[in-house]
């Protein structure tokens, strides 16, 4: 065949097509780059280790499937370690000085915008379904009330039941479906996958691109087990941690309101004001958690029967850490890791990488961005305070990178023995001060010792290190107003104060800060600690890095 033929042959097959582009309805061609679906899970309570593949106790093969098929942030943590204000920094991208909610009992502000109503914007089909938890202090229909931004809306006030149950009134405990009430009819981590599912369902007749919130009441305390799970690990036991034991050695450098909660509601020696067994509560955590799994596992499934699994991506996080006997601590809000810490998972074949762990600091605050960088959307709102992780997730390195991340909690008066908590953590150290309490700051060196058991912030090897924390520290606190501000909401109670009077007692001063008049009269080293202001900005300058607002 001749070249001119060939040639001839080629413009003739071009030419068919063109023409056949010009003839396809109108949005195909853009269906074949629309943006990838996105389902987020989101589980109460889950710490970072409290997965199969870190954690030989537990069995969680679909978690693990994520990690094996995709990205393990391994060093993801919440900007504040409770419910409502870490679902909001989700939400808004912001931290919590920001966004507004402070506790779980403050409403967002008027006028918050989540990051669902820019998805809308960007043509998601949207859905919310699970725990809310925003806004205590409101009336009942308006604890779960349908939000802005989700086209569908399944929820319920408060923390929710596992089981259904009669309320006072004798009526049965109803979710919010779309503005309805709707009695509760099962376990509820299987019930939020039902409705979850028959949503994606209906996803069939749409071509759009969708995204799903699930936002499970599960592992969240009193853990109930779905009744398939109830014997589950049976024969196996929970080490108690070594940092547990009421010893001079474990509290030695730490702050007295942490020796003192260990006889409180969130401590070991009179836990939720009760004599629960710590190390058989968390087996029932463990029972709990295998229902999150399966849900992961029906969603994997639906996704491959339709034909999504390669176009969709799927993220697991939790919403804070939790504690079982680390320093002698239950529960959360503190700034110590298992607290702050959460398991981060990625999951998107032939979009995210494969079988990848990511060592750089993730946070909650970096969700917003990154769905809305998978969706496509160019020009980030400029509300967002985290970073899409979207790039880390496919493999990238990313040059600016945080090395540092704000951790706060402001004090409530529910649960008076934690004070209000700042800390600065970085790759290397984590200094955490506390406002409004007479008590000592701490520094840990986070690589040589992640347990977090010595104090350094007497170390006077250490003070530039200090200086400098606290100074970057203050600066992160500065909210959009350039104002640092402590803000609470109204008390109405005295809280949770009761102290087992049988167990552990008061925590006393520390040693360097007992002092005796000598002979003179003198206080011996009284105002060693007081230094000028021209040496503590002097300090402060030592491995300045910028600040990343």
């Amino acid at each position: 065949m001749s070249n001119n033929m060939q040639y001839r042959g080629f413009m003739r097959h071009l030419s068919y097509l063109f023409t056949l582009l010009l003839l396809m309805p109108a949005g195909f061609a853009l269906a074949a780059t629309k943006p990838a679906n996105v389902i987020f899970v989101l589980t109460d309570d889950q710490r970072y280790d409290e997965l199969g593949f870190m954690n030989p106790v537990l069995d969680t093969p679909n978690m693990d499937k994520m990690a094996n098929e995709g990205v393990h942030f391994k060093n993801a943590f919440v900007t504040t370690a409770l419910c409502s204000p870490s679902r909001a920094s989700i939400l808004t991208g912001q931290y919590m000085h920001n966004h507004g909610v402070v506790d779980n009992n403050a409403p967002p502000k008027e006028g918050t915008t989540f990051f669902s109503s820019y998805l809308k914007e960007a043509g998601y089909n949207t859905a919310f379904v699970g725990k809310w938890h925003m806004g205590e202090s409101r009336g009942h229909g308006a604890k779960d009330a349908p939000q802005p931004g989700f086209d569908h809306w399944v929820s319920f006030p408060g923390q929710g039941n596992y089981y259904p149950t009669t309320l006072a009134n004798g009526e049965p405990y109803t979710l919010n479906v779309d503005g309805e009430r709707v009695p509760q009819k099962g376990y509820i981590t299987d019930e939020l996958t039902d409705y979850s599912i028959d949503w994606l369902e209906q996803q069939k007749k749409s071509d759009k691109p969708f995204f799903l919130y699930l936002s499970h009441k599960a592992v969240h305390a009193d853990f109930q087990p779905a009744e398939r799970h109830e014997n589950q690990y049976q024969g196996k036991e929970i080490p108690v941690p070594s940092s547990q034991a009421d010893t001079e050695e474990n509290y030695e450098g730490k702050p007295l309101w942490v020796k003192n909660q260990r006889n409180s509601w969130h401590g070991v020696d009179f836990p939720y004001h009760s004599t629960l067994d710590v190390q058989s509560y968390k087996m029932q955590y463990h029972r709990a958690l295998s229902a999150v799994d399966d849900s992961l596992g029906r969603i994997f499934q639906w996704l491959e029967k339709n034909g999504h699994d390669k176009d969709t991506i799927v993220v697991l996080m939790g919403d804070n850490g939790f504690m079982f006997g680390e320093h002698g601590l239950i529960d959360k809000r503190n700034a110590y890791e298992e607290s702050m810490r959460v398991p981060l998972l990625v999951r998107g074949p032939g979009i995210i990488a494969e079988k990848s762990v990511v060592h750089e600091i993730a946070a909650n605050i970096d969700i917003a961005p990154t769905i809305l960088d998978i969706a496509g959307v160019k020009k980030q709102p400029q509300q967002f305070e985290g970073q899409s992780l979207l790039p880390l997730a496919k493999g990238k390195k990313v040059a600016q990178w945080r090395s540092e991340l704000l951790y706060e909690y402001y004090w409530e008066f529910n649960y008076p023995s934690t004070p209000t908590t700042f800390a600065l953590r970085t790759d290397d150290y984590k200094f955490i001060t506390y406002h409004g309490v007479w008590d000592t700051e701490e520094l840990y060196d986070i690589k040589n010792d992640p347990q977090e058991m010595h104090n350094l912030i007497n170390d006077e090897s250490y003070l530039s290190i200090v200086a400098n924390l606290r100074s970057r520290l203050f600066a992160k606190l500065e909210d959009n107003n350039g104002q640092h501000a402590v803000p609470y909401t109204e008390r109405f109670s005295s809280g949770a104060v009761l102290r087992e009077a049988t167990r552990s007692k008061e925590a006393t001063f520390p040693a360097q800060w007992l002092k005796v008049p000598n002979e003179k009269g003198d206080i011996p080293g009284s105002r060693d600690f007081m230094q000028t202001d021209e040496k503590r900005a002097s300090m402060s300058k030592v491995e300045q890095k910028p600040i990343k607002k």
